[in-house]
């Protein structure tokens, strides 16, 4: 199991630092629809940093399991040429929000990771699918690993 993980966190490091940069965007704005045991949506920005690097801010809604909730998730990303006009891209962040349940309701912290693919058209838009891995961090609604699978689509300028 150990070399399993250590392979893991040096295949990682090895793709994070070993790409050459490319061209990102400055801003790109739209959705990230998703499931997280139930359906979502998201408005989602993202924004240039440097090189390789972008901010990713997603504020929206959750519903699953007789639960709705409000969350913003902000995440440091890396983006990495992959082929042509596909990227592949890793963060990690952070996140709040709110929930309701019949019984309950409250507000939640999380720690998030990110993984996932990009295709950027020849027109201004870019097309995603990500994995966002989110661990909670307060009270019984959130204190588990939820897997947020979405399908983001948005425009750049």
């Amino acid at each position: 199991m150990k070399l399993l993980k250590n392979g893991i966190i040096g295949a990682l490091l090895f793709f994070t630092l070993g790409v050459t940069a490319q061209q990102i965007s400055k801003n790109a704005l739209g959705v990230r629809l998703g499931d997280n045991d139930g359906f979502g949506g998201e408005i989602s920005y993202q924004h240039y940093l440097k090189e390789n690097n972008r901010l990713e801010f997603d504020l929206g809604f959750r519903n699953s399991n007789n639960v709705d909730a409000f969350k913003l998730v902000g995440l440091y990303q890396w983006v990495n040429k992959l082929d042509g006009r596909f990227n592949w891209f890793i963060g990690a962040g952070a996140g709040v929000g709110s929930y309701e349940t019949p019984n309950n309701d409250g507000i939640f912290a999380l720690v998030a990771g990110d993984v996932g693919i990009e295709y950027n058209f020849d027109a201004p838009w870019v097309i995603s699918l990500d994995v966002r891995p989110e661990l909670g961090l307060t009270n019984d609604y959130s204190d588990d690993l939820d897997l947020d699978i979405a399908l983001g689509i948005r425009y750049q300028f």
